[in-house]
């Protein structure tokens, strides 16, 4: 471990005396004071180590939010950081479990007024589904802005160190007040709505295919665009403060061939909304469909979204939606369909309500 820090702190000094600009240059607090950045770390990639520099595997998880601190001595100059550990995983194992104790424990932070934002360290494979969750029920304007990478922080040119401190510029940037949970990667920022990871080992992964980055920065030096528009955060009716469990919503995913058995598998199992990742414009067989409209009619939130990486899937196209009593996902992709479903049962089962949920979310 002593000698994956001893890397891991020379690969960030190395990255951010080649990137970051002289101290009179980056984004520095006024004469009030540094603001405080709180940084809530879950693992991924970011905190990974290999058995070597040239080895393709790794562990997510190694280091801890102390360790991923003290690699990024420059961030100190931007805030006063402090750290905590809220789990140390891969973000292929995130779960329910975890997304309300992140949560919870981030609404908690938030309330401090010595706390002026929020950076959460995160595993990219999951990254958009955590970051659209907590946009839907974080209860806070304060900056609440997610990081990951794609190279593991002992790998030769590892991307974390940089990601990391530019996040903390975003944090501390007043432009990102109000703009709900926004991701820090390969110099670009994301709305926690829109991102996708769209890559399995690139660097630049991360995208907002329909609607595009909220801003750059680089360097900690920031150009900001357009916010989104729906609502999230202080705006959202959604509340898990007093959640125990999440909704049960499974995804299926449409092919040729699509057998029924597997909608009727996920109602017999317990699901409670059954998100279809369809073909074309959240398509499905004729007798997927048939189940589907079954499983509907008998109180299973059924939502249609698509299996392709762009386009809208429009309510009563090429499926009668009003007659089946499905939910069309609009720009929602699977992952995040599933994540509003759940949010949205914890409510109503009512599809006309729901619907008006993912026009509004």
């Amino acid at each position: 471990m002593a000698s994956n820090r001893r890397v891991l702190g020379a690969l960030a000094i190395l990255v951010l005396c080649v990137c970051t600009s002289p101290a009179s240059d980056a984004p520095a607090s006024a004469d009030k004071g540094k603001p405080h950045i709180v940084v809530l770390a879950t693992g991924g990639t970011i905190a990974g180590a290999q058995a070597s520099q040239t080895q393709q595997g790794y562990k997510s998880g190694t280091f801890k939010v102390e360790d991923l601190i003290a690699a990024v001595p420059t961030m100190k100059d931007l805030a006063d950081m402090s750290g905590e550990q809220i789990v140390n995983i891969g973000s292929q194992d995130m779960n329910d479990e975890v997304w309300l104790k992140l949560a919870k424990r981030l609404n908690e932070v938030l309330k401090d007024e010595n706390v002026d934002g929020v950076v959460i360290t995160h595993g990219t494979d999951t990254m958009e589904e955590t970051a659209y969750f907590l946009d839907l029920v974080v209860k806070s304007d304060k900056p609440v802005v997610m990081v990951g990478s794609m190279r593991p922080a002992t790998a030769v040119s590892a991307d974390g160190p940089a990601n990391l401190y530019n996040a903390v510029a975003v944090a501390v940037d007043p432009g990102a007040s109000g703009r709900g949970t926004l991701i820090v990667m390969n110099d670009e920022i994301h709305g926690g709505r829109d991102i996708e990871k769209m890559n399995t080992t690139s660097l630049q992964t991360m995208a907002s295919p329909e609607r595009g980055a909220q801003g750059l920065v680089n360097t900690g030096k920031i150009v900001w665009f357009e916010p989104s528009m729906k609502k999230h955060t202080s705006a959202s009716e959604f509340d898990v403060t007093e959640a125990a469990t999440l909704p049960r919503v499974d995804i299926l995913y449409a092919h040729a061939n699509m057998s029924p058995d597997l909608i009727d598998a996920a109602v017999a199992n317990g699901a409670k909304g059954i998100v279809i990742a369809g073909v074309g414009d959240g398509n499905m067989t004729g007798p997927a469909l048939t189940a589907a409209e079954k499983a509907a009619k008998g109180g299973t939130l059924v939502v249609r979204s698509t299996r392709l990486a762009t386009g809208i899937v429009l309510r009563n196209s090429e499926v009668d939606d009003d007659k089946m009593g499905f939910v069309a996902s609009g720009e929602l992709n699977p992952a995040k369909a599933r994540v509003l479903a759940q949010l949205a049962l914890m409510k109503t089962s009512d599809p006309k309500l729901v619907q008006t949920m993912f026009y509004t979310y």
